[in-house]
């Protein structure tokens, strides 16, 4: 049997949150790609404000997951650079004595995706489209799933006492 904080349990938990990232993720591929994408596997991004296992996890699916996008080595790159980032602040927005922080906590992927992601859409993707538009498009998107899935997630795990001690 392992133990409770045992490297093993440890990798296993991050390796399923990359799993459920990426499977979702292949799974909704006509939506999870473009100006417009709502990439429902974000909504995963509220986890590293229970736990920073959730960051390497997260990190790993979108390099998994962006892997067959469209746009190539650039998103490989930088769409998981921002995953990374906003599950890094996430995570610090958890550990944080901030009024409010659960809703906090879905907003650094949305803001830093809408400007990252809205930045190489509109260099590499559509150059005819205004900077602005590209932002405000991927940001409704991760607002979509981040805000709209990710708080009920975070409510749910909450609630959940065998769920919050996979996050302890």
């Amino acid at each position: 049997m392992l133990k409770t904080n045992s490297k093993a349990k440890k990798i296993a938990f991050t390796a399923l949150i990359a799993a459920i990232y990426a499977a979702v993720t292949y799974s909704l591929t006509f939506i999870s790609f473009g100006v417009v994408q709502f990439r429902i596997a974000e909504g995963l991004t509220v986890l590293p404000y229970f736990s920073p296992l959730a960051i390497p996890g997260l990190f790993l699916g979108c390099i998994i997951s962006n892997i067959i996008s469209p746009i190539g080595i650039p998103d490989l790159i930088l769409g998981s650079l921002a995953t990374l980032i906003a599950a890094v602040l996430t995570y610090l927005i958890g550990k944080s004595n901030i009024k409010g922080k659960k809703f906090l906590a879905p907003l650094p992927p949305v803001i830093i995706n809408a400007i990252m992601i809205g930045i190489m859409l509109k260099v590499l993707y559509v150059p005819e489209m205004p900077l602005y538009l590209c932002m405000l498009q991927v940001g409704f998107g991760e607002i979509v799933c981040c805000y709209g899935l990710g708080i009920p997630l975070m409510h749910a795990i909450e609630k959940n006492t065998t769920l919050m001690k996979y996050f302890k």
